[in-house]
């Protein structure tokens, strides 16, 4: 049976689209136009991600002959098949208790967590003109980008889709041009300070040993 029914419901697409974007934006509260640029790429990602969530299954419908054909024990058009990898993976009970679903919960929340803690740190820096390098910016010089491609990828996990899988990659490379335009600025600005930061501390993936190790803020005094 093909349960269109549990689709098409556009105001639960539109209703998560406003609570996650605004969850966000209390997370992030963009200012500069670069971070309105990085905010609505994110809110651009939400919008598709839940379009297919409750709206119309797009991936589902471009992939149900294959799909049925290796799974043929799954009602492909249900809404819970939308977990593709829990369905994939053969997962018989509610896919939302799913391991896969459970670690979406974890980029997500994780990420999320990285945003807000990283713009308080940014915020008390820039009333202080000086440099960020305390909290998460003492493990990555880029703490808020990593954290929405974190809460991206945590998407990805739980609802697979073609369209955010092609824009995942597409926004990563984004934000990783982003955080190299604003390092340009940070170095015309605080000059070999922020060289010295940038040599001891990596751009987006932390180094194994500072988490066992002493915070190396150094002296140091902007970077997101």
């Amino acid at each position: 049976m093909n349960n269109f029914s549990e689709y098409g419901l556009w105001s639960l697409v539109i209703v998560n689209s406003v609570v996650f974007i605004l969850f966000g934006y209390s997370f992030f509260k963009p200012r500069t136009p670069r971070d309105w640029r990085s905010f609505s790429a994110f809110s651009a990602f939400l919008v598709a991600l839940f379009a297919e969530m409750y709206g119309f299954p797009l991936t589902i419908y471009f992939l149900s002959g294959w799909l049925q054909s290796r799974f043929p024990n799954v009602d492909w058009f249900s809404h819970d098949a939308g977990h593709l990898l829990e369905m994939m993976f053969g997962w018989k009970t509610n896919p939302h208790f799913g391991p896969f679903h459970i670690l979406s919960f974890v980029f997500i929340g994780g990420g999320f967590i990285l945003i807000s803690a990283a713009w308080k740190v940014l915020y008390d820096a820039q009333k202080r003109h000086s440099l960020a390098t305390a909290g998460p910016y003492s493990y990555v010089r880029h703490p808020q980008y990593v954290g929405f491609i974190l809460v991206m990828f945590g998407f990805l996990v739980q609802w697979p889709t073609l369209l955010t899988l092609a824009m995942f990659p597409v926004l990563t490379v984004m934000y990783v041009k982003l955080a190299k335009s604003e390092e340009r600025e940070t170095i015309a600005e605080f000059g070999d300070t922020y060289t010295a930061y940038a040599t001891n501390v990596p751009a987006f993936i932390p180094r194994l040993q500072r988490f066992f190790g002493p915070s190396q803020t150094g002296d140091y005094r902007h970077g997101r």
